[in-house]
């Protein structure tokens, strides 16, 4: 079973039979989440780094920012048995597609709210595929834990 992740979108399963995946992520973060023994993994898709940008919208739609989106991925896969110390980390996006001078650099500032927050709750990130100017679509099978990226122009390939 497929299960998609919007944009300032987040879901979590622990179906061995289902895959959750992420379309055309740019200067957004897709946060993969994925534990090997309880077999149980996520998505977050984020666009913004801090919520105090938009509180109202962060009220609305707490996925759409890093700092109030990435707690909660975590929160839900605790739900479904994940353990922290046991979570495999992988981060995609943050590319500047729009923003080709980097004048906004909301690819870089999205990274780097993610990379602060996980520091602060002692977090490791297991693989990272970020930056460039290249769209990414990520899947993740939940069964295997097998994490699969494919940038445009190019097939995909299991990370």
């Amino acid at each position: 079973m497929k299960i998609i992740v919007g944009v300032s979108d987040m879901k979590v399963s622990n179906d061995p039979h289902s895959e959750i995946i992420t379309y055309s992520l740019g200067s957004c973060i897709g946060l993969v989440v994925f534990d090997p023994v309880a077999k149980t993994g996520g998505i977050l898709h984020y666009m913004l780094p801090e919520s105090n940008l938009d509180k109202k919208k962060a009220e609305r739609n707490p996925y759409m920012f890093a700092d109030s989106g990435i707690p909660l991925l975590f929160k839900e896969t605790y739900k479904y048995n994940a353990v922290k110390k046991r979570i495999h980390v992988s981060v995609f996006g943050g590319s500047q597609i729009l923003d080709q001078k980097g004048f906004f650099n909301i690819g870089k500032r999205n990274y780097m709210a993610l990379k602060k927050i996980l520091f602060k709750n002692n977090v490791l990130i297991n693989h990272a595929d970020v930056g460039g100017s290249v769209n990414r679509t990520i899947r993740l099978e939940i069964g295997t834990g097998n994490i699969f990226v494919k940038t445009s122009g190019s097939s995909e390939v299991k990370v």
